[in-house]
């Protein structure tokens, strides 16, 4: 169990008295915040609040608790900061699984070309911006001064793999810096860079007679099973909207992080174009689906955090096809057979 981490959903409950709005402020469900005050409970051997259906309340154990939580977190995030200017500054960044190894390999690299380029130079040029990670005006994200390659006290990018609810809810606790977020999402209190937008395709097993098409319609799709990725439970619902709207009502709808089920043929999923043996990829006639993504932080950003974003969407827009909020799709317009393909 993360002590940690229950803590802080602890105190946010405790400072909401509401389930549902410290879930809001956490960026998660409330069922999984509601299991986690649990096993919070089941950890210290007591019950933090009574809980009714008009209102929530601290217990005498809960009020003490909340005392020595505010401690034991406040001394973590200054053990955090001492560590962060030991070793020199971190910029902790979040970034959702399926954009890929080729994608995250990108941002990685791009990231610390910046930081070089930041570096070689140096903040008091006529012209230059300021280092990356130079400044006092962040915590987190803009920590010391950015020094040369391989002395410890350049800004080292530490990227987590995580879903945007899992990003959502550690930016808000102050255990990343920054994140990459998929929309839409309740995250009250982070802040968004410029929106970008993906079209996806719909991935099919090589064997589906799908396959044989050049694109496909979303109503082709009626009957089969879906996978859809964990952890975004906005984009799941307006995903499945766009599909019910459009004709597709999906016999299953399951959730997995890897394209397993697809390549055995038992259902399709929606994605970005891929080259695995055993699929293949289809554009959906009309562009219906339209996912947007853009970079997160919580209050103000800091230099290293203004860095990564911009690395972000030029690299998403370079290596994921991404394009700004806004701009028109490709259309691809296919007639549909009178009695619909059958699947």
């Amino acid at each position: 169990m993360d002590l940690v981490k229950h803590l802080r959903y602890f105190t946010v409950v405790a400072e909401e008295l509401h389930f549902g709005n410290a879930a809001v402020r956490l960026g998660m469900a409330q069922p999984p915040l509601s299991q986690g005050i649990r096993r919070l409970e089941e950890e210290l051997g007591v019950r933090l609040f009574d809980r009714s259906s008009r209102r929530v309340r601290l217990t005498e154990a809960g009020r003490a608790v909340l005392a020595e939580a505010g401690e034991i977190l406040a001394r973590v995030d200054r053990l955090r900061a001492l560590a962060g200017r030991e070793e020199g500054a971190v910029l902790r960044a979040g970034i959702p699984p399926d954009l890929g190894s080729t994608v995250i390999a990108a941002l990685i690299a791009g990231f610390e070309a910046a930081c070089r380029e930041a570096v070689a130079t140096g903040p008091g040029e006529p012209g230059r911006g300021k280092a990356v990670g130079e400044g006092t005006g962040s915590t987190e994200a803009g920590r010391g001064r950015a020094g040369r390659e391989g002395t410890g006290r350049g800004v080292r990018l530490v990227p987590t793999e995580m879903w945007s609810a899992d990003q959502a809810a550690a930016l808000t606790a102050g255990t990343l810096d920054v994140g990459v977020l998929r929309h839409p999402i309740a995250a009250p209190g982070l802040s968004f860079g410029p929106v970008l937008v993906q079209y996806p395709g719909v991935v099919l097993a090589e064997s589906d007679p799908l396959a044989r098409l050049s694109s496909v319609h979303l109503a082709d799709l009626a009957g089969r099973r879906l996978v859809l990725y964990p952890g975004e439970p906005g984009l799941h619902e307006e995903t499945l909207g766009e599909c019910r709207r459009h004709g597709f009502v999906p016999q299953e709808v399951r959730q997995a992080q890897t394209l397993g089920l697809v390549m055995a043929g038992t259902a399709v999923a929606f994605g970005p174009r891929v080259t695995l043996p055993g699929l293949c990829w289809r554009p959906l006639v009309g562009s219906p689906l339209a996912w947007r993504i853009s970079v997160a932080w919580r209050g103000e950003a800091g230099p290293a955090a203004e860095a990564f974003g911009a690395v972000a969407v030029r690299v998403l827009k370079e290596n994921a096809g991404m394009t700004d909020d806004g701009a028109a799709p490709v259309r691809r317009v296919r007639s549909r057979p009178a009695s619909g393909f059958l699947a």
